[in-house]
This record gives structure tokens, C-alpha cells and sequence, in this order.
């Protein structure tokens, strides 16, 4: 059978967060199912992610500012064009204008679900939206519940990780115990809590900070208040060519998720993928989908989410326990190695959208 060539409508492309899209579009690119790929907004700025350079050329960003008028333009783009389907990256903006254009080429379309741009819909317009679909992708349970009741045909397909580029080597224990959080800095990612909880520690520790967002001034002025700045090193956004190092200095990667003000929060990030891939221990919050990966006590630790007090004394217990520490990372390895392997999954993804849209 002739594998379907899809056009894949992305929001701003490349993001260094957002490897899971590289690693998803790079499937169907090797299966021969990408037609084309549309973005209604730039990407960033600066250094991308390895994995982006291939597909970078294959990018074309949409004129117009709204969805129909982003369509428009796609669909001049792809004129004498061969396409079965189009697919929508996320549920909000790229999910709409798929749905436009696949209107407009008269081919079937569907979409993906990540985390906050499922909630980004009323609940009823989601679901509406999700009925016509052909296929709706939901990267785990948690989102996946924000379909429940809609009668879409819904597929969960986590998003994996790169077992070669992240790899569990050998780690030795150093004097000053080392804490690693990567993510962008914004409130979900609950790092104002994490340096609550460093502030109270009584041990020799240093922490390290790898991303850039909004919340920076606020969590080094929070580090300063507390008089602890001068452990805490805010190292910017990294790409996958400096990460893995990170990890394999780091004692324990903290993940101190929590929701915001706004009620968004996290669903599995990729940080909790990468640093078990890499054997690190793991301790973080019990929201979104995060237990679907960290089992407490077994393949990381789980803490209740904003609960700075719970959190320092996880990290105190881990501190002094390096034994415990190679536990933990030896098992989340083995666990990612048999659920979250970017192979699998990315193959998996492949063939749901090749069978929604043959």
C-alpha cells in the first residue's frame, strides 16, 4: 500500500521544548508520508535542537492571521500537490487551520493533543472539533481525559526518547550534592518551589538551571532574598548537544511541577524522559501525567506538587544516599528503555496517522 503523504500544520518550528515534533515529523519523513509543513508562527530564534537542521528546509511559515486565511495561503502553496490528509500538530491554532485546509483540498484532517493546547478550547469546541476529525493523538493519559465524553476516534501515542544521545554511563557521587532542573522558566514548571526547598537545606549543594523564560528575574531575586544566589547558576537554554552532559553531572534532576495560576500545568515533560534515559534519579511532582513514568520509589520519587517541605526532604533523603540514587537510575532507564524507546514510539505514531488517513 502506498503510504498516504500528509501536510503536518505546526505552530512556531523549531523550538528547542518541542523535541518531540522533531522526532515525529522526522518518522514521516523517513516513511515517506510528509508531503509539506506549514507553520503559523516563526520558530526561535538562536541555537535549535541537532534534530531540526534536516527538516528546517521543509518549513514554510503561513502568511494571513487567522486560521482561514492561513489555510488560504497553504493551499497555494500546495497547488498541483498530491495530498491524502492534513494533520494539525496541536489542538488550537495548527488544528484549525488543518481543519480549513484539509476543507479546501477536500482530504480528511486531524490533530494532536499535547497539554495546554487542548485546554486552550472551551471543552465544546474541542470536542466538535474532535468528532470531525479523522484521527485525534493524545501523547498521554492526562490529555487524553480532556477527550472523555467526545466520541473521537482517540489514540494515545507517548512521546519517546533518544536512547542513543542519552545515556546512563557511569556516575560518581561529588562532595556537593548536585541538583539539575531544565525547563523553560514559567510558572508550571514550579521552580520558584525548588528554590524554596534548596533554601532550606542543610547539606553542601549546588543548583543548576538550564533554560530562559519570564520567570528568570523573579526566581534569581527569589535565590538572592534567600541568600543562596550564589549556588544557584542559571546556565540559559541548552540544546541536546549540552544536555546530556548535564545530566550525567548531575546527583538528582528535580521536575518540581505544579499548576499555575491560569490552570494549566504539565503533562510528561521531556526532562523526566531524558534524565531517566540518562540514569539519573529523578524526584518530582505527582501532576499531569509525570506518574505515568516516575513510579515513586522505584523508578524516581514522587512529591506532593508545590510542597516545598516535602520536596527538601526527598532531596535531603536522596543526598544521603547515593546507593539509592544508582537504584533509581538504573530502573528508570530499564523503564524507558521498554516504554518510551523515540524508535518505538515515533513508529507508532507513523502508523496510527498512515491507518487514519490510507
Amino acid at each position: 500500500m502506498t503510504a498516504p503523504r500528509i501536510v503536518v500544520v505546526v505552530s512556531g518550528f523549531p523550538r528547542r521544548s518541542e523535541t518531540f515534533a522533531l522526532a515525529e515529523l522526522a518518522a514521516l519523513e523517513r516513511d515517506g508520508m510528509l508531503a509539506a509543513i506549514f507553520s503559523t508562527k516563526p520558530g526561535e530564534a538562536g541555537a535549535c535542537q541537532p534534530a531540526a537542521e534536516p527538516l528546517r528546509g521543509r518549513v514554510t511559515l503561513l502568511g494571513g492571521s487567522t486560521p482561514a486565511s492561513h489555510a488560504a495561503d497553504a493551499a497555494r502553496h500546495l497547488a498541483g500537490v498530491h495530498v491524502a490528509a492534513v494533520h494539525g500538530y496541536f489542538a488550537h491554532t495548527p488544528a484549525a487551520v488543518a481543519e480549513e485546509l484539509a476543507r479546501r483540498l477536500r482530504v480528511p484532517f486531524g490533530f494532536s493533543a499535547h497539554a495546554r493546547d487542548a485546554r486552550k478550547l472551551p471543552r465544546d469546541e474541542l470536542h466538535e472539533r474532535s468528532r470531525r476529525a479523522a484521527c485525534v493523538v493524545a501523547c498521554n493519559a492526562d490529555v487524553a481525559r480532556e477527550f472523555d465524553g467526545s466520541g473521537a476516534r482517540l489514540a494515545i501515542v507517548p512521546h519517546g526518547v533518544d536512547l542513543r544521545r542519552f545515556k546512563a554511563l557511569r556516575r560518581t557521587a561529588s562532595p556537593c550534592f548536585t541538583m539539575l532542573a531544565v525547563g523553560r522558566l514559567v510558572e508550571k514548571k514550579g521552580l520558584h518551589v525548588l528554590v524554596d526547598a534548596a533554601s532550606q537545606l542543610d547539606i553542601p549543594w549546588r543548583l543548576r538551571i538550564v533554560g530562559d523564560g519570564p520567570e528568570r528575574d523573579r526566581l534569581a531575586a527569589q535565590a538572592g532574598a534567600a541568600g543562596i544566589a550564589d549556588r544557584v547558576t542559571f546556565c540559559g537554554s541548552l540544546t541536546h548537544g549540552a544536555l546530556p552532559h548535564e545530566y550525567q553531572q548531575a546527583d538528582v534532576v528535580v521536575v518540581p511541577s505544579v499548576r499555575d495560576a491560569t490552570g494549566d500545568r504539565d503533562g510528561l515533560p521531556n526532562v523526566v524522559l531524558e534524565a531517566m534515559a540518562a540514569g539519573a534519579a529523578v524526584v518530582a511532582s505527582d501532576t499531569g501525567a509525570i506518574a505515568t513514568a516516575i513510579r515513586d520509589a522505584v523508578t524516581g520519587v514522587l512529591v506532593r506538587a508545590g510542597d516545598a517541605h516535602g520536596l527538601a526532604r526527598a532531596l535531603t533523603a536522596l543526598a544521603g544516599d547515593p546507593g539509592g540514587r544508582r537504584r533509581l537510575g538504573l530502573a528508570a532507564r530499564t523503564f524507558v528503555e521498554r516504554d518510551f524507546d523515540a524508535g518505538r514510539c515515533t513508529t507508532r505514531f507513523a502508523s496510527v496517522l498512515r491507518e487514519a488517513y490510507a
